[in-house]
Parts: C-alpha cells; sequence; structure tokens
C-alpha cells in the first residue's frame, strides 16, 4: 500500500479477519501504531520495552542506564496504548549491573531480561489470567 494508514488498514483486515489473531507483538516494532490499531486491538497489543518502566523511556534505554550509573537494569511488557510507553504493566523484572558493565554489557544482559519478560507476559495473556482495570494489570498466578 502507498501510505501508512494504507498499510495500517491492510494489517487490520488481515489480522482481524482472515487471522483473527489472539495477540500482536511489538518486539524491536520501533514504530508508533495509529489510535485506531490500538483501539482495534485494545488489550491485545503487547509491547516489550528494553527498560524497567517508567525510566528511561524512548530510544537507547541502556545507553542512558549506563551514563547515568545505575545499579539496576529491567525490562517491562506492558499493552500497547496511544500513550507511548505508558500501557498497563503485565510483568516486569530486573537484574543487578555494576560499574564494570559496558553499554555493550547492559545490552546483552538486558535482551535476555526482555526474553524472559515477555514470555511470562504472553504465557499469562494466552492463559487469560490478565485483567486491565484502570490502566493497571492485574495478574494472576498459574
Amino acid at each position: 500500500p502507498e501510505s501508512k494508514f494504507l498499510q495500517e488498514q491492510a494489517e487490520m483486515d488481515l489480522l482481524n479477519q482472515e487471522y483473527q489473531i489472539d495477540v500482536v507483538v511489538m518486539a524491536r516494532y520501533m514504530q508508533i501504531l495509529s489510535p485506531t490499531f490500538i483501539q482495534a486491538f485494545e488489550n491485545k497489543i503487547i509491547n516489550i520495552h528494553h527498560s524497567f518502566l517508567p525510566a528511561f523511556m524512548g530510544r537507547k534505554p541502556y545507553h542512558a542506564a549506563h551514563e547515568r550509573g545505575v545499579k539496576l537494569i529491567g525490562a517491562t511488557a506492558h499493552y500497547a496504548t496511544v500513550d507511548l510507553d505508558e500501557g498497563p504493566i503485565i510483568d516486569q523484572d530486573i537484574i543487578r549491573i555494576t560499574h564494570r558493565d559496558s553499554t555493550k554489557d547492559l545490552i546483552r544482559k538486558g535482551r535476555t531480561l526482555e526474553k524472559n519478560v515477555l514470555v511470562h507476559a504472553l504465557k499469562a495473556h494466552l492463559e487469560d489470567r490478565i485483567i486491565v482495570y484502570k490502566n493497571k494489570c492485574i495478574v494472576f498466578g498459574e
């Protein structure tokens, strides 16, 4: 399609009608979804953010964390909303780091966290163990 709007419309039609999807995962998807797309899949779009939100929102959080000298890094899985990186949080995890860790080390450690957090969030979503209430997730145990 010739425009982002037409591309999104084609994707929504495909996901809704042909595949009848249960969830959309935004992993390394560095584009902003339109409000129309987000509303079409409300509480069905999971974003994995490479930071312990709400700290270090946006791009290159590991670089920002390294520059700031933090002692913990994390990953956050949340439902996408029209407010970028502010949707209901499904799962989070952290790992300790030290001054000896380079930005490259933070990225490597963070990617492992991201994978684990995303798996936990997807599992909870697919097993219908999440209730979203007032921009918060209540996640029930297994």
